[in-house]
């Protein structure tokens, strides 16, 4: 797979409807995991979306996810950039490049979803999310 770059909205406990309503308007194929389906059952926040996509057929790739506490992503926070694939090296040196001079919030390492994945803000203040994806077989 190519790497990509998609925007990635965050919400404060309705993504599932967000996500849902854009489904409506730009149709196409929607999956969403809640944070229970990823090792949290018991969670206050089980049921909150940790991770949702949706892919049209017009090839937009739409992301988003609920924050995993009661707050609501504040005016202009609502959004990171995700960039993901399988090409380990290109991602990498990215993921380089844009932490560079900036802030590491979640480092680029293995995650419970078996995916390589980090966060950071870059220099100017960009929210970025990195995402390797594992290898399925």
């Amino acid at each position: 797979m190519a790497s990509r770059l998609n925007p990635y909205l965050h919400f404060g406990g309705d993504a599932r409807q967000a996500m849902e309503f854009y489904r409506d308007v730009f149709g196409g194929d929607l999956k969403l995991n809640t944070y229970g389906d990823f090792g949290q059952p018991d969670s206050p926040v089980a049921d909150r979306i940790m991770h949702g996509m949706l892919e049209t057929p017009g090839g937009f790739t739409l992301m988003g996810s609920d924050s995993p506490s009661d707050t609501e992503p504040g005016t202009g926070d609502g959004f990171s950039v995700s960039l993901s694939g399988d090409d380990e090296a290109e991602l990498r040196g990215y993921w380089e490049k844009l932490s560079a001079g900036g802030t590491v919030t979640v480092p680029l390492e293995k995650q419970m979803w078996g995916d390589v994945f980090g966060m950071c803000t870059d220099r100017f203040g960009v929210p970025w999310m990195v995402d390797i994806t594992a290898s399925r077989s």
